[in-house]
């Protein structure tokens, strides 16, 4: 049997892994959005699409009450996630 110690080490090893995982998929993401943003400046379309961002928060919301995670933390890190995308968007459209 495990000591609490070896035990604390093993769910912490997990954590970090875990979080790998995390940092590489928003990296993947923001890759994608990226590519959205320069295809988005290159046709005059606008930075930001509300009605999108409002239909991915309810998304998330479900996502989130099924997954048994706080509705209202995922809400939380996907308007931080959007507002960046955002930024980004606008700086590659020159109007920030």
């Amino acid at each position: 049997m495990a000591t609490p110690e070896e035990q604390l080490q093993r769910y912490r090893r997990s954590i970090d892994n875990v979080d790998a995982v995390l940092l590489h998929t928003l990296a993947e993401r923001f890759k994608l959005t990226q590519s959205v943003g320069e295809l988005k400046a290159e046709h005059g379309m606008p930075p930001s699409d509300p009605a999108r961002e409002r239909e991915q928060i309810a998304r998330l919301r479900r996502l989130a009450e099924d997954a048994d995670l706080d509705p209202e933390f995922a809400e939380k890190f996907l308007n931080f996630v959007i507002a960046e995308v955002i930024h980004h968007h606008e700086r590659i459209a020159g109007s920030d």
